[in-house]
């Protein structure tokens, strides 16, 4: 069975920088979640950063891969670098996948970790530019297939291609 790796406030846990969920609801969700093919994951609460917290962005002008390189940071409202916190995260969130067999993941559009064709552009002003988060970015360089919360069904496609190929 292949597993699926999914942003913890995706399934109820409180655990985004305002203290909230984003719950999904849906069949496809609680199916998984009966077959025991979820593994929940929060990159920023394994990084070490606490519930709530403040806001974070990439800083404009850069994008994941210039922070997993060391050649850009993230930031909160009143500029404190917690790059690190998320870095780790993202490292978190590899090893979690790998260590559980997810070879898909299913992330929170727009975080600067989770986001996947979006996250916030690094001005705290509400707007948003295309690229992933790191935490997207580091699954995706490592060969795991990476979906938002509105791709659901292109992510159960790919759990049965997945699944199709291991029986063949």
């Amino acid at each position: 069975m292949h597993k699926v790796l999914v942003s913890a406030c995706l399934v109820g846990r409180p655990v985004r920088y305002d203290g909230r969920a984003k719950a999904l609801g849906g069949d496809l969700v609680a199916c998984w979640r009966a077959e025991g093919r979820l593994v929940v994951h929060c990159p920023e609460v394994a990084g070490g950063l606490p519930v709530p917290r403040p806001p974070a962005e990439i800083e404009p002008g850069a994008g994941a891969a210039d922070v997993l390189a060391g050649r850009a940071r993230i930031l909160t409202p009143d500029g404190d670098d917690v790059t690190a916190a998320f870095v780790a995260g993202a490292r978190a969130a590899l090893e979690t996948a790998r260590r559980h067999g997810a070879s898909v993941a299913v992330l929170k559009e727009s975080s600067p970790s989770c986001g996947l064709h979006e996250v916030y552009d690094g001005t705290f002003g509400g707007r948003k530019r295309p690229g992933p988060g790191v935490t997207a970015r580091l699954l995706l360089d490592s060969g795991i297939a990476v979906f938002s919360e509105d791709e659901l069904e292109a992510a159960a496609s790919h759990v049965r291609s997945l699944e199709a190929q291991s029986t063949a």
